[in-house]
């Protein structure tokens, strides 16, 4: 087993797992000091295409964001997300999983739960591939709705990680879970839960990183704004624009006179 996976396998119920997503070099770079996992997520497809789901991201798209990504991390786990169609059935989904590890060298791929997916996430372990599965609310195949409000739900959703554990993931993200859920079916895994939107009783944590630091504009209740980057960013070019417009930039020591480019 790759030892990426061994120490977050073995982070469950000792230290909590701190995951965000990316989606190119320069913020995997920053990223990877601090964070355990990576993810490059189809939320790319809101995030950076503008999309109004996920549904439209291609599998190209996400390999060659996870080029770049991959560029920038040296510790982390590298995790890819699977888009949508790209494993409806076993075959196909076997054909997309080894081309996204063959191509990127990422540590392991992510799939949501969908009925069966439990037996798709065996096979691709099987032939050692890894994977980290995904139920609650899984944006490729469901409107949005906060899972496990009734004991019924609560139970359905518990079977559903039973089984993708049973299959062979290593780990399972839950999106938009009741409290009372999330905490149900941490501790009733041996693999670590990663929360979004699921409260703190899960094993780790993880975030859109364009959210959390206030660049994409969306911002639902579970998640917490720790910068205005958009206000940062906009005061930046601001001064720059005026700058160019009053002449102020390039001021002498930004020319070029000799042979070196930097100081």
């Amino acid at each position: 087993m790759n030892k990426k996976i061994s120490k977050i396998i073995l982070k469950k119920n000792k230290k909590k797992i701190v995951s965000l997503t990316a989606y190119s070099k320069n913020i995997a770079k920053i990223l990877d000091k601090y964070v355990d996992i990576i993810l490059v997520g189809d939320s790319m497809a809101n995030v950076l295409y503008g999309h109004k789901n996920t549904h439209q991201i291609s599998l190209q798209n996400i390999i060659q964001h996870t080029l770049s990504v991959k560029l920038g991390v040296r510790k982390s786990l590298l995790v890819v997300d699977m888009p949508k169609g790209s494993y409806d059935n076993i075959k196909e989904a076997k054909k997309n999983a080894k081309l996204i590890i063959t191509k990127t060298k990422c540590d392991a791929i992510k799939i949501e739960n969908r009925k069966k997916n439990h037996k798709i996430i065996k096979c691709l372990t099987k032939i050692n591939i890894p994977v980290m599965g995904h139920i609650g609310y899984t944006p490729q195949f469901k409107r949005f709705k906060i899972e496990g409000q009734t004991k019924k739900e609560t139970n359905k959703l518990l079977q559903e990680a039973k089984l993708i554990e049973k299959a062979g993931a290593f780990s399972i993200v839950l999106e938009c879970l009741t409290p009372t859920s999330a905490k149900l079916i941490t501790n009733n895994l041996k693999i670590p839960t990663i929360g979004i939107g699921s409260s703190s009783y899960c094993d780790g944590q993880i975030l859109v990183t364009d959210d959390m630091l206030g660049i994409s504009g969306f911002y639902p209740r579970f998640v917490k704004k720790y910068v205005n980057l958009n206000r940062i960013i906009e005061k930046s070019i601001k001064k720059y624009a005026r700058e160019v417009k009053l002449n102020k930039f390039p001021k002498v020591n930004n020319f070029l006179n000799g042979t070196k480019l930097r100081k």
